[in-house]
């Protein structure tokens, strides 16, 4: 596959584009902020739009007069109950979307997000029959409703859904494998006017193929440009983009409007994600898009979602580590890196107001402990599972850790993330509290901030929520150090 057509799996969204900039919305977190604190937060800096990943009531209820663009989400194990009723999607659009928009409430509804990358390849067809069904029940609901105006579907995508015959854009066609089910979901994209919906990673490729030419992930024009014709690509994301172009155009849907639903930069978890590559993509990208110009094939303003607001701390690592860091705000609200949105009065971003912490207390191994106690490497196994120990490992914010730092880093955040409770430093006699901040370089010691019970219907909690990797990586620390 050519280099330009990488895409990331799983993965869940910030924008800028047509009509102002906005920002994915997750809540995959252990203590995820109050939903009026973030909506302040979107205020504060200047977004004018948020994905939503669910239709969350306490999240829309907050979003409420505050003027922000809405796309509201159906989680794909919705999908079979809306494609096997329209009854279904009729109650669904009812309360998520209807009760919202009426004369009582006034959240700005623009799109619904039905499903999230349901033909990834990796679900291995597990939502090829029902999205389309699922899609056509839902724009039916909003018919009936009077709202089909007012609110489009769309069907967010990986870009795995297409590829390129030719490793250029001009050869950019969709999967064979799934070409009927796109050109149904195109065909009826376009007949109500509704948008088509991509993610695009550059990141993905520099984590997946180590032969990838890392300039052509940034917007700096130090890359070797690639001919295609007429058109020259000096970034991936442009080449990516174009390839979905020429899918459409090739099948006959060339002036169908496209939404780029993810794209950005993780922070942490790998050695390439880290705060220094992600300004520069994420500023990058701002700036590219702000120009007007578009890409080589369509010109203009690009509609699209930078990855994400806030970082997510429950959500699965399965992909990788990076999975839990790609906000361009910290899980308290607080900025990670510069990054100048064109859209406040400073140029930088501005971190969320009122934030209340837990105690100013962390857990540590032990300093009269010893390496080799036989509970060490359970307790760290424990705790990782039980907590998140993404930022521990090769490259990473706390890479240069010890071992002692290592366990210590295991030990606070599974005692952090339950808030501080005696019983979760204890780890066999191995752990303490101390007041002394253990945070060393570019490895923070977090402090967590106070739990808000407000979520209702979402249990974002840890319990359950292994990571094999995280476990792994802590043992062959211990081991080598």
């Amino acid at each position: 596959m050519a280099w330009f057509l990488y895409a990331a799996p799983l993965l869940l969204s910030m924008v800028l584009g047509v009509g102002g900039i906005g920002a994915n919305w997750g809540t995959q977190a252990t203590h995820p902020l109050p939903p009026a604190t973030v909506v302040n937060l979107l205020r504060n800096n200047g977004f004018q739009k948020v994905k939503l990943f669910d239709a969350d009531y306490s999240t829309l209820r907050a979003l409420a007069g505050s003027g922000i663009e809405v796309m509201v989400g159906i989680p794909n194990d919705m999908l079979a109950t809306l494609a096997g009723s329209s009854k279904a999607a009729e109650n669904w659009v009812s309360k998520n979307v209807s009760a919202h928009v009426g004369s009582t409430s006034t959240v700005n509804i623009r799109y619904v997000a039905v499903g999230n990358e349901p033909f990834l390849s990796t679900y291995n067809g597990s939502f090829l029959r029902t999205t389309y069904p699922a899609l056509r029940n839902v724009q039916a609901a909003l018919i009936k409703a009077g709202l089909s105006n007012q609110v489009k579907v769309t069907v967010p995508l990986n870009a795995d859904v297409y590829s390129s015959s030719t490793d250029l854009p001009s050869g950019g066609d969709f999967r064979s494998d799934i070409h009927d089910y796109m050109m149904q979901i195109v065909n009826f994209l376009s007949y109500y006017g509704a948008p088509f919906t991509v993610n695009i990673y550059p990141f993905i490729s520099l984590y997946t193929d180590p032969n990838f030419p890392i300039e052509y992930a940034f917007f700096d024009g130090n890359a070797t440009p690639l001919t295609d014709g007429s058109a020259t690509y000096y970034n991936m994301f442009d080449a990516n983009y174009d390839t979905l172009v020429w899918a459409l155009q090739k099948n006959g849907f060339g002036n169908l409007p496209i939404i780029v639903g993810e794209v950005g930069w993780p922070t942490d978890g790998d050695k390439n994600a880290n705060s220094d590559n992600a300004q520069r993509f994420s500023q990058g990208f701002m700036s590219h898009i702000s120009s007007g110009k578009g890409t080589p094939m369509r010109t203009g303003p690009v509609d699209a979602y930078l990855f994400s607001l806030i970082d997510e701390d429950a959500k699965s690592i399965t992909p990788g580590n990076f999975e839990r860091h790609w906000g361009v705000f910290f899980f308290d609200g607080s900025p990670k890196y510069s990054l100048n949105l064109g859209t406040t009065n400073s140029g930088t971003l501005v971190p969320a107001q009122g934030i209340q912490y837990l105690a100013r207390q962390w857990c540590i191994f032990k300093p009269s402990a010893k390496l080799d106690d036989s509970q060490v490497a359970p307790t760290v196994s424990f705790a990782c599972a039980k907590g998140d120990c993404t930022s521990l490992g090769y490259g990473t914010s706390c890479g240069s850790l010890n071992a002692a730092g290592n366990i210590s880093y295991a030990f606070n955040s599974y005692y952090q993330i339950n808030n501080q409770l005696d019983d979760a430093c204890k780890f066999s006699g191995l752990g303490v509290v101390t007041k002394v901040d253990p945070s060393v370089g570019t490895c923070k010691f977090n402090i967590m901030i106070q739990p808000y019970y407000g979520h209702a219907g979402h249990d974002h909690g840890f319990l359950g929520k292994a990571l094999p990797l995280s476990v792994s990586l802590i043992v062959v620390l211990l081991l080598i150090l």
